[in-house]
């Protein structure tokens, strides 16, 4: 364990000065020191860690819906909702498309749909901070972008579960969904109208009291969601909503965050551990098809939203390259996937797919100008508000995106 956090760290380190994003990272230095790979092997059987790797899962997705407010999503209006259902259309519509292209398989191609279709919240934030665009007029449809697909993925995962879990007849498969939504209702209701009583029963003076009061609530409910169909991810970021609500919740904010950087470096190392670098050629060419349709449908998807807000060039490049990057939630669905027994080449295509777009994501975010000079209206000059060099914004945008971060 301590070798893993030292090898994450040490990687994540040497990459800082080249600003590459955490996540790849930490999945490059499972693969480096797993099984699979020559030379020293931190750990010979990736299950070791699985239960460590869960609660990271869980963790983030917890966090998740502590910064989640359904207020972000109405403040936006139509418009926001508008750009945010036009980028799931495209990206999941080509993701589905690309699956059944593929030939591996239906469940394969509904996980590769999510795995195509979801941007990386993390690390679009990451991106936001690090190019101070917390200012310029294209972030408020990124950040409703990224709402709506918050909302899409607890319903698209409540969905998949059923499917997944390998339902023996249709009636089973309905019997298993309604169970799913059933208690994600219930979840949702409690959301909604159970935070007073939940903010009374964990309110406390006590910061040791009150982490181990919501790690038991998000742990518990986490597996209880499990037992119902639920993916247990989703029962925890159901409570994050609900205790991100409270009286508590910006001490809850403060008090998760290195739990959730330290367990979350835990479970994508865990998922390194599992890929063989070996496998790697065999999806190569579906790899690189995957990101071609990915850059693509962000272009287009940037180029919608732009015109959905009325905006030039430079913010649609801006919108396309931020949320090109594609992280947590393809993870999330290979784990599950994984868990469902499906082709056994999901796993490396998933985890080259990332490595890729996470790296590419925030290098190409730091570079939208070139992107906005090719784009219509790109030529007459148009610098999208940050005066074309990609990086712009208020000067007190890292600090401002910090103090809001509820809101991302």
């Amino acid at each position: 364990m301590g070798g893993a956090f030292l090898a994450a760290a040490v990687l994540a380190r040497l990459g800082s000065r080249i600003e590459l994003p955490t996540i790849p990272l930490f999945i490059l230095a499972g693969i480096l020191l797993g099984p699979h790979t020559p030379g020293i092997v931190l750990v010979s059987d990736p299950h070791d860690l699985e239960m460590l790797s869960a609660l990271g899962l869980v963790l983030l997705l917890f966090y998740l819906g502590l910064e989640f407010h359904l207020d972000d999503l109405k403040a936006g209006g139509r418009k926001m909702a508008l750009a945010g259902g036009t980028y799931l259309a495209l990206n999941v519509g080509a993701g589905l498309g690309f699956g059944f292209a593929l030939g591996w398989g239906t469940s394969e191609a509904l996980v590769l749909a999510g795995v195509l279709g979801i941007s990386s919240s993390a690390i679009v934030t990451k991106v936001l901070v690090d190019l101070g665009r917390i200012g310029n007029p294209e972030t408020k449809p990124v950040l409703g972008i990224i709402v709506v697909e918050d909302i899409f993925l607890a319903l698209y995962l409540a969905a998949l579960q059923p499917i997944l879990s390998g339902a023996d007849s249709l009636s089973a498969a309905v019997m298993d969904g309604a169970k799913a939504f059933g208690f994600l209702l219930a979840l949702a209701v409690a959301a909604r109208y159970g935070t007073k009583l939940v903010s009374r029963f964990i309110a406390t003076k006590d910061d040791e009291l009150l982490v181990i009061s919501f790690l038991g609530i998000a742990v518990f409910v986490a597996g209880v969601s499990e037992w119902f169909g639920v993916a247990d991810a989703i029962g925890a970021f159901m409570v994050g909503l609900m205790l991100g609500g409270t009286t508590s919740g910006d001490r809850i904010r403060k008090l998760v965050h290195p739990l959730r950087d330290a367990f979350g470096a835990i479970f994508f190392f865990a998922f390194g551990l599992s890929i063989n670098p070996g496998d790697l050629p065999t999806v190569l060419w579906p790899v690189l098809a995957a990101v071609a349709v990915t850059l693509v449908m962000n272009i287009l998807a940037g180029l919608s939203a732009a015109r959905i807000f009325r905006f030039g060039a430079g913010p649609a490049a801006n919108i396309s390259t931020t949320l090109l990057a594609r992280g947590e939630f393809a993870l999330i669905l290979a784990t599950m996937a994984a868990g469902a027994s499906l082709d056994v080449r999901l796993a490396p295509f998933i985890a080259g797919y990332v490595l890729i777009l996470a790296v590419l994501g925030p290098l190409a975010a730091g570079r939208s100008h070139w992107l906005a000079r090719v784009l219509p209206g790109g030529r007459r000059g148009d610098g999208g508000g940050d005066g074309g060099d990609g990086r712009g914004g208020h000067p007190d945008g890292p600090r401002r995106l910090e103090e809001a971060s509820a809101t991302s």
